[in-house]
């Protein structure tokens, strides 16, 4: 199989199919070893995958492996494909079509061409196995083909901030955007949150001795924003606004504002953010 395509299971679907989704469009191939059709339909697939070059992305799930994303996705008879793009469902097909008519639907579905030849989708592809080094190298030739291509850019610090490069990350975002500038502004505040390191540990044992203490919170909060745990940053905020919604002004409040605008360009946490909305609105309330 090439970078396009790959094997999912329930375990890693969430990260190589459902977040890859975010930026390309990927086909959720439900097959079977034993289902005649599947054989017949997925090297096709598996050809226009290599053919369109990373335009979108081929994942192969097993169906009697993996029951559970079948029953998710509702499938009754395989193979049956379902598209991803935006992290929703947007089409899907069942039985072994002809090429022509898995042509057509991949006209309609893919957006038109960024004149980098692919490589942002290729760069997603590798970033979605793990490769971010790889991922980055793509990412610098989609640059070098389109120099004003910002999302390719930006696509590059979001990758630089995994690897905890925030320097070169940093370098990127000081660029000026035009077209990007909500994606921008969000990786910046993102970054931002990167540099409240501290021991967590530390404030752990000082909030077990006084759970009152809402600077001990907020620094853990901080700390662990800046780890990438945004879930518990959003927890320990909340928490001191529950305790004394006045304390520093609200600084609750502002901690968990600072975490939404961080992530608001990202929809891999449309959900946490919705979540921790309705809390921080019930909390105030």
């Amino acid at each position: 199989m090439s970078a396009f395509v790959f094997d999912v299971s329930i375990e890693d679907f969430e990260a190589k199919a459902f977040q890859p989704s975010l930026q390309v469009p990927v086909l959720v191939d439900f097959w079977a070893p034993w289902c005649g059709p599947c054989k017949a339909l997925t090297p096709i697939l598996e050809k226009l995958a290599d053919e369109y070059g990373g335009r979108f992305l081929l994942a192969k799930v097993n169906a009697d492996e993996n029951p559970e994303l079948s029953q998710h996705f509702g499938v009754r008879s395989i193979p049956s494909v379902k598209v991803l793009f935006g992290g929703r469902l947007v089409d899907e097909f069942n039985g072994a079509i002809p090429e022509s008519e898995v042509r057509a639907l991949l006209d309609r579905i893919l957006p038109p061409g960024t004149g980098d030849g692919g490589l942002r989708e290729e760069a997603a592809a590798l970033a979605a196995e793990g490769d971010l080094e790889g991922a980055l190298d793509k990412l610098a030739e989609a640059t070098q083909v389109n120099p004003d291509d910002e999302a390719a850019r930006l696509d590059a610090a979001d990758i630089l901030m995994s690897l905890q490069r925030n320097d070169e990350a940093q370098q990127l975002l000081n660029l000026d955007y035009e077209k990007e500038k909500d994606r921008a502004q969000a990786l910046r505040a993102r970054l931002a949150l990167a540099a409240g390191s501290a021991d967590t540990a530390a404030l752990e044992q000082k909030l077990a001795a006084d759970p009152n203490d809402h600077a001990a919170r907020l620094e853990l909060s901080k700390a662990h924003a800046a780890a990438g745990r945004y879930r518990e940053a959003l927890e320990a905020a909340l928490e001191v606004v529950r305790r004394d919604r006045f304390f520093d002004e609200g600084a609750g409040r502002k901690a968990m504002l600072q975490v939404f605008e961080a992530l608001g360009s990202d929809e891999r946490f449309d959900d946490l953010i919705r979540e921790f909305r309705r809390a921080l609105s019930a909390a105030l309330n």
